[in-house]
């Protein structure tokens, strides 16, 4: 695509960020809106579920559609990922249960991760490592303004209308993305037929799908020695075992193993996974912390999340501009891991008595650690290797990202979980609740509910059971609210602490990082020296 000119180009990128754009607000509207979805479907069980199967079916599409967009091109994959994408959008609105809702965020997801994998590897078509760490910015604000307006409008909806509509409102965005790569985006000419890596695609999807029920499973529906989840953790070695032989011996793997020869691709990647573990796995919880903790509505708790999506806008911008002027990125990178971190660990500091101001400044640091750092882990990999695997090598990045982010989830809500019991249990809570209870046994049911944090984020079953007491428990139904909500701030304490630490991992993992040279053409190759030591070529 280097026969385009820079207005072609510039049009072209318009088409892909509106795709991106449908399929990131889709998936930043749930953050604020899910504690009320939640409360409405039931299932607080499974709430990480509605991340992690996103996660999980996005990185699995994404990693096969990286390696099949390298023979057969970009844009059919980016058309079909958007159908896909619409399909499950418009079903997730009609979901009657948690477990199809989840069924139908796991077609989202499959949809979401072809988007997401060609539209990096796209920018990669279109532009040189050295010109892409602007255009990957400019990608990264296309996300970052649906994450700007994705919450507000989230928590705006579920407190004006029905939540269904958090789903249905952006399909009109997803039939203009698709018209616009349908006539703007060309179509590569398809390369040398290869075999497709059926065997290596099947054994990695048992490896993902068994090491997240692990996750998910482990300390909270079965016992860590418990045998189901010793099972799982045999299934998930033998199956990795066997997809790592049938990659090393297969034409065409789906995950060409000689990639992680490269230092700078691996400790890229590794450091990606670290990051994204502890960030995504604490996000999740931010707004129960806003609304279940501080009380604030669904539509207020947006507007908080706001000015972290707004800062992130600015620095991936801003990051990305600097990086295509002087070629340089590891010290970007590790501010943004840093900022990353610090963030998390102001937020796990505070509770219910904390000012909103100290949370928005947080969220804006988190916010600026974000744009300076992800798209550049993407820059890094795509700088690393040679344009003919540049499609799965940036599947192969979007991968440890999303297996973070999944990993991430599953092991903060295993914290948070096993806070939230401790503290159920506590003397404080039992006290109160005997009390209550004392004054009329008939009422048991209703303090019961309490105990559910999907009844804590949602004002209306707050108010109910307290209009179905008597005058004179009010007072008392007040202490129990606190002392509750003290409980799932102490909760999700421990996971902001837990994701803050996985984050500083990634940021001492980052410290490792060689830093090459930016390549100035699309064509031109690492060289052995880059590949081998991760040292730049000094005759690039």
């Amino acid at each position: 695509m280097e026969q385009l000119n820079t207005k072609q180009k510039v049009v072209i990128m318009l088409a892909i960020v509106s795709a991106m754009f449908f399929a990131a607000v889709n998936q930043t509207i749930v953050g604020t809106a899910l504690p009320r979805i939640v409360a409405d479907l039931g299932g607080v069980e499974y709430f990480n579920w509605v991340y992690t199967i996103f996660m999980l079916a996005s990185s699995i599409s994404g990693i096969l559609v990286g390696k099949l967009s390298d023979i057969y091109g970009r844009k059919v994959f980016l058309l079909t990922g958007i159908t896909i994408f619409l399909v499950g959008s418009f079903l997730c609105g009609w979901s009657n249960s948690i477990i199809q809702l989840i069924i139908f965020r796991a077609l989202q997801g499959l949809g979401g991760g072809m988007i997401i994998s060609t539209a990096h590897a796209s920018v990669g078509d279109l532009f040189s490592p050295r010109e892409r760490g602007k255009w990957q910015g400019f990608l990264a604000s296309g996300f970052g303004l649906a994450s700007v307006s994705g919450p507000t409008l989230g928590g705006f909806i579920v407190d004006s209308f029905n939540w269904n509509w958090v789903f249905w409102v952006f399909l009109p965005f997803g039939v203009i993305s698709f018209v616009l790569i349908f006539w703007l985006l060309p179509q590569m000419a398809p390369k040398e037929k290869e075999p497709i890596d059926f065997l290596g695609s099947g054994t990695l999807t048992i490896v993902l799908i068994s090491m997240l029920l692990t996750f998910s499973w482990g300390g909270v529906r079965y016992d860590w020695l418990s045998l189901e989840i010793t099972a799982l953790v045999v299934i998930t070695f033998l199956s990795f075992l066997i997809f790592i032989k049938v990659e090393r011996t297969v034409k065409s793997p789906v995950v060409p193993l000689d990639l992680f020869k490269n230092k700078v691709f691996t400790v890229s990647n590794m450091a990606s996974f670290f990051t994204s573990a502890g960030m995504f796995g604490v996000m999740m919880y931010v707004p129960f912390f806003l609304q279940g903790v501080m009380g604030l509505s669904a539509t207020a708790s947006g507007f908080v999340i706001m000015p972290k999506m707004i800062s992130m806008v600015i620095s991936s911008t801003i990051c990305g501009m600097i990086i295509s002027r002087f070629g340089k990125y590891k010290m970007i990178t590790l501010i943004g891991v840093f900022a990353i971190a610090s963030g998390m660990l102001s937020i796990s500091l505070m509770n219910a008595e904390s000012s909103l101001v100290g949370i928005i400044c947080s969220l804006i640091i988190m916010g600026l650690g974000m744009g300076a750092a992800f798209p550049v882990f993407t820059l890094i990999v795509q700088n690393a290797v040679e344009h003919k695997v540049l499609g799965v090598a940036t599947s192969t990045a979007q991968l440890a990202r999303h297996l973070g982010a999944t990993v991430g989830v599953s092991i903060v809500g295993i914290v948070m979980n096993a806070r939230l019991m401790q503290g159920f249990s506590s003397e404080n809570v039992t006290e109160l609740l005997v009390e209550i209870q004392d004054h009329n046994g008939e009422i048991e049911q209703q303090i019961a509910k309490l105990k559910d944090p999907q009844t804590l984020v949602d004002p209306k079953s707050v108010s109910e059971i307290q209009t179905s007491l008597p005058s004179e428990l009010h007072e008392l139904y007040g202490s129990i609210i606190i002392e509750l909500r003290v409980i799932l701030g102490y909760s999700i304490s421990g996971a902001l602490l837990t994701g803050t630490f996985v984050v500083f991992c990634g940021f001492i993992i980052t410290l490792f990082l060689k830093e090459t040279q930016l390549r100035t053409t699309i064509k031109q190759t690492p060289s052995k020296n880059t590949k081998e030591t991760g040292t730049a070529d000094p005759n690039l």
